[in-house]
């Protein structure tokens, strides 16, 4: 498990750099996140460390939403001086990312589906 942490460590790292060095306009760990998806498309499977390792991050993804929640309490008079803007924003995203999640979904159904029948 460490040593998949440290990968994915690594791989944003290298995201990083890339970013720094080409002045791409994404962040950092976008870009390693993207390295380790042609990673493993490349490979064709995620390795057993991986996936135990992603497991562990699932099982305690809760976690990782009470900063975000501090953050919130402790401005929330700039929350309540914003909440129409906000609003506006989480309702946005929330159905942008319905839609990027089904597209995706079809895609890759269409993409499985033609390659079982190549099979």
């Amino acid at each position: 498990m460490i040593g998949s942490i440290a990968a994915l460590l690594i791989l944003q790292l290298i995201g990083t750099l890339v970013v720094r060095l080409t002045g791409i306009p994404l962040p950092g760990p976008v870009v390693g996140m993207l390295l380790l998806f042609v990673y493993l498309l490349w490979r064709g499977t995620a390795p057993a460390s991986f996936e135990r390792t992603a497991q562990g991050l699932l099982q305690n993804l809760a976690l990782l939403f009470v900063p975000a929640g501090v953050g919130i309490i402790a401005h929330l008079h700039a929350v309540a001086d914003q909440w129409v803007a906000l609003s506006v924003t989480i309702v946005a995203s929330a159905a942008i990312t319905l839609v990027v999640t089904a597209a995706t979904l079809h895609w890759l159904l269409k993409w499985r589906r033609r390659r079982n029948e190549e099979r």
